[in-house]
């Protein structure tokens, strides 16, 4: 077993011990209705465990704001890493992702950290 292998069993084993239960909802976009001028979307949800914690003052800027949240994820509970399209569901309240960063090792996923605004 390689050092990502291993890394990745950690994070997955700490995020599981110490996370709670939140939604991963991938977010694709399906067809234009002409009639409303709306394009439906199409929505398949991943459950897993995540770490969340508040932003630090010392973090806000222009995109960051007061109130966001950080959430941490291992990457092995994922089909792919989520993107500002994407969404998460936290005791079914809907949260934007502001901002995907992934943690690697030898080119292999370790974490996704999530920055969330409701």
């Amino acid at each position: 077993m390689g050092l990502a292998q291993s890394l990745e069993k950690v994070a997955g084993t700490v995020i599981a011990t110490f996370g709670g239960d939140v939604t991963v909802r991938y977010v694709s976009a399906g067809t234009y209705n002409a009639t409303t001028g709306a394009i439906t979307e199409t929505t398949s949800d991943t459950d897993v465990k995540g770490v969340l914690e508040g932003v630090s003052v010392r973090e806000i800027n222009e995109l960051i704001q007061q109130g966001d949240k950080r959430l941490t994820v291992a990457a092995t509970d994922l089909p792919s890493a989520p993107g500002t399209k994407d969404r998460v569901v936290i005791s079914t309240v809907v949260h934007q992702i502001i901002r995907v960063e992934t943690t690697e090792q030898d080119n292999t996923a370790i974490t996704h950290e999530l920055i969330l605004r409701a």
